[in-house]
């Protein structure tokens, strides 16, 4: 597994057991499994909702649009990770900053 052994694997779990505590990795965890769960949804979603190829040329991309997929796993992702929120707010404010350059 990336070239590391057992023994680094144990220190590395060590550290990590140090620098968060026993509180809170069962959060940490839960938080992944949950991220991970939601992923393979998606995943999921995606496969069995396949739509027909498009030419490029006769679908315009246009960033702003999102599939309801994208919207429910940005719901998630805001759900889980509280930096998210603030993270697409600043991109919100960036695109808009763009359209008015543009």
């Amino acid at each position: 597994m990336f070239g590391l052994g057992g023994t680094e694997l144990l220190i590395i779990l060590i550290i990590v057991f140090l620098i968060f505590g026993a509180k809170r990795l069962p959060e940490i965890g839960k938080g992944l499994g949950g991220a991970i769960r939601e992923f393979k949804q998606v995943k999921k979603d995606i496969g069995d909702k396949k739509e027909p190829q498009v030419d490029q040329e006769k679908k315009p991309q246009n960033s702003k649009d999102q599939s309801p997929i994208e919207n429910k796993l940005a719901q998630k992702v805001i759900e889980q990770a509280p930096g998210a929120k603030k993270v697409l707010d600043v991109k919100k404010k960036v695109e808009k900053v763009k359209d008015i350059i543009d």
